[in-house]
Formats: C-alpha cells, sequence, structure tokens
C-alpha cells in the first residue's frame, strides 16, 4: 500500500481512517505477509495505535482507532457494550418485504463452511435494523442499523431478508452489476463490459461514540465510495 487510507478525523485519542474495499484490518490468520491496516499504521504512524473494532476485508467505511490504551479501552468498552450507534450504505439484489424494518435472528458459525456464519435458532442474538433510500427495478439502496456486533451479521440478515448484497460472493452470487442488466436499449461495445461496481456493496456510513476523553458525542462519517455513487445514480436513471 503506498500509502495510508484517508483520516477522517485525528487527535490526541482517537485516528479514524476511512477503510477501502478490499483492505484487510490486521493481518491475516494464515498469511502475515498480506497487506493490512495495522501493519501500515504501525510502520508509518506509531506502534502503540490499535483498532478498536473490525471491518470486513471486503467492506469499506469508518475504522476507528485508540492512539492511547486508556482511549483504546474506552472504545473497545463502549463496541462490547453496544453503545456505539453504526450506520450502513448497502445495495442489495432485489426488495425487503417492507420499506423499513428490523430482522431478529441469532447467528452461528456454518460447521458446514468454515469462516462464514448462519442464521440459527439457538445461536447468539442479532438484530439489524433496515430503512429503504431507493428502490430501483431489481435492486435497492438501504440504511443498516446494526443494533448488535456479530460477524457478518449484516451480509447474513440481509441474505435471510431474502435481498443479498450485490457482489457479496458467500451470501449472494458475487456478480459485478453492469449497466447491460437494466438500460433498456443498451449497445455493448466491442470491448468487454466494465463492471459499475464489483466489489461487496456495503459501507460503514457513519459511527456515533462517546469521545473517550470528555465524554462528548463524536459522530465520525465516511463518504459514499466512488463506484456506488456510480451505481445508484445510473440505477436512478435508467432502472427507476
Amino acid at each position: 500500500m503506498s500509502r495510508l487510507p484517508p483520516v477522517l478525523f485525528e487527535d490526541e485519542h482517537i485516528l479514524a481512517f476511512d477503510k477501502p474495499s478490499g483492505l484487510l484490518i490486521s493481518p491475516d490468520r494464515w498469511d502475515k505477509e498480506k497487506e493490512n491496516l495495522m501493519d501500515e499504521v504501525h510502520a508509518h504512524r506509531s506502534p502503540d495505535i490499535f483498532n478498536a473494532h473490525r471491518l470486513d476485508r471486503d467492506t469499506s467505511g469508518v475504522i476507528v482507532c485508540g492512539k492511547t490504551k486508556d482511549a483504546l479501552n474506552s472504545l473497545c468498552l463502549q463496541f462490547e457494550r453496544g453503545e456505539v450507534e453504526k450506520e450502513y450504505l448497502a445495495l442489495v439484489c432485489g426488495r425487503p418485504p417492507h420499506e423499513r424494518g428490523e430482522v431478529d435472528q441469532p447467528m452461528a458459525e456454518d460447521a458446514e463452511h468454515p469462516g462464514r456464519m448462519k442464521c440459527v435458532r439457538h445461536g447468539k442474538p442479532a438484530i439489524t435494523r433496515y430503512e429503504t433510500e431507493q428502490a430501483f427495478r431489481g435492486w435497492t439502496f438501504l440504511r443498516l442499523f446494526p443494533q448488535t456486533g456479530r460477524t457478518h451479521q449484516l451480509r447474513v440478515h440481509m441474505k435471510a431478508l431474502g435481498c443479498p448484497i450485490l457482489a457479496d460472493p458467500w451470501y449472494g452470487d458475487g456478480l459485478p452489476l453492469v449497466l447491460s442488466e437494466f438500460k433498456r436499449g443498451y449497445k455493448p461495445s466491442q470491448h468487454k463490459e466494465h463492471p459499475l461496481i464489483a466489489r461487496l456493496a456495503l459501507h460503514a456510513h457513519r459511527l456515533t461514540l462517546r469521545h473517550p476523553a470528555d465524554g462528548r458525542t463524536l459522530a465520525i462519517e465516511a463518504p459514499i465510495p466512488k463506484e456506488l455513487r456510480t451505481a445508484i445514480r445510473q440505477l436512478s436513471r435508467w432502472a427507476a
């Protein structure tokens, strides 16, 4: 990685980045040489900075780090207690049954697919609220508000709702979004069609937490990635 991701907020206690899709947060369990955010932070900023929470490799958006031990402990405790308000943006395939609602389905590891999760009756509690931002023919742009913090929670809950997140290789079909799918009269060129968005269409848009030093409410927001903005713009034009 030639440089660190854009900094969204920084003071003497907190450092928050806008993590791009495809970047690991910390070293991979099996391949320690894989590029990851914390190795870069330790190399170029300070070995004393650590992440207070996690994001999937393919999810983009806000990642918050503590610059001191006290700040990190305070932030981690807020995440563990569910006191941090989280807002994600997702482009999903299909449409949920209602414009807004809640998915309340416990989750556990999928024994048949190591590393994956699934909804099970006797799993750990998992709750996600959702609101429709914009509906299209065949896709929906949602705001997601996880009330718990289970691994892959939003991805699993959207699958359970019948509208998996676009380009999700584990819980959906993994296919990118291309203009020819929904633009009427589309005329292909001689070259291979370039996807509007080929990455997991999930973005950690905003985190609201208490500042570890003075307790004030702090909202940190990551702008919508260019490829997601492009997809929404084209869907608004041709698939409204």
